[in-house]
Parts: structure tokens; C-alpha cells; sequence
């Protein structure tokens, strides 16, 4: 089996907590805003009228689930990155043992992919902690496939071998 070919650039999208339908966020940027809060206010069609005027919960849903497209779903209340990062994720391929990679780039283009380097490079770049930049908002947290069966499991012989049986 080849893996598919995935792609770089990601479709947005956030399901309404009142109609369940869902709709596409316009930026990357607007959906960490979402993401980030979306447990204390949850997300209303209602919300999508600052892109959309005319959108409600009587329209059809933007996207459907409809297996043309890789699903992962974020856990709710992640940080938007500190202002001038960026949060990356990188969908590895089908049977794979992990769904995805996330790293955060630092506003000089560093590339860090866990607290220990984020915390690392604080410690080496000091200016970048005036600007309110703290550990707490990185979240190396991977979002879930909802595609049953993405990720390859471990077998127990596996895991406790460290390779394949």
C-alpha cells in the first residue's frame, strides 16, 4: 500500500453547536481564534455572518464528511500561537503509527517541534519573552483522525520488541 499524497494547505472548518453543521473558517488565523475559545462560547452559524452575512443554520452545511478529504479534529481550547508564530501541522500518510506532526515556527523562522525546544529557545532568545510569549501557549497536541483505522497500531509483541513482529 503507497501512502497518499497529502496535501501542504488545509481547509478550515468548525461544526455548529446548535445545527451540527459545518462551516469553513476564511483563514487559518480566524480558526485558532475559534478553536482557542470555543469551549467557554461555543461556535453558531451566527458567528460566520463576519465572513458570510447571509449564513444560518437553515443553509447547508459548507463541507461534508463525504471520504474525499483527511478529517482530524482539534481538541477544543488550544492557544492561538504568540503573535508572529506559526503553528504548523503536517498530516503524515495512511498507516502510519502517528496521525501527524505539529511544530511551531518562530518568528526568526526557527522550526521547533516540542516544549523542550520551544523552552530551549526562549531561554536562548530572551527578547521574545516580552512580547508575552510563554510556554503555556504551545500545544504540541495532535488533533484525532476520524477516519478509522489512519494510523497503524502497535501490536503488544511490537511495542515491547521496539520493531515489528
Amino acid at each position: 500500500m503507497h501512502p497518499r499524497v497529502l496535501p501542504e494547505e488545509y481547509d478550515f472548518a468548525v461544526q455548529c453547536d446548535s445545527c451540527l453543521k459545518w462551516r469553513l473558517i476564511p483563514t487559518k488565523e480566524k480558526y485558532e481564534k475559534i478553536r482557542e475559545h470555543n469551549l467557554k462560547h461555543p461556535f453558531v452559524c451566527k458567528q460566520a455572518r463576519e465572513w458570510r452575512p447571509s449564513v444560518s443554520c437553515d443553509d447547508p452545511e459548507d463541507i461534508s464528511q463525504d471520504g474525499s478529504s483527511i478529517w482530524a479534529i482539534d481538541e477544543p481550547s488550544i492557544a492561538q500561537p504568540p503573535c508572529g508564530w506559526q503553528r504548523l501541522l503536517k498530516i503524515r500518510g495512511e498507516g502510519c503509527s502517528k496521525f501527524a506532526d505539529i511544530y511551531y515556527v518562530a518568528p526568526s523562522g526557527k522550526k521547533l517541534r516540542s516544549k523542550v525546544e520551544v523552552k530551549k529557545f526562549l531561554e536562548d532568545h530572551s527578547e521574545y519573552l516580552k512580547d508575552d510569549v510563554n510556554l503555556s501557549r504551545f500545544s504540541f497536541q495532535i488533533p484525532k483522525p476520524l477516519q478509522e483505522n489512519y494510523v497503524r497500531k502497535r501490536s503488544y509483541v511490537e511495542s515491547e520488541q521496539g520493531g515489528l513482529n
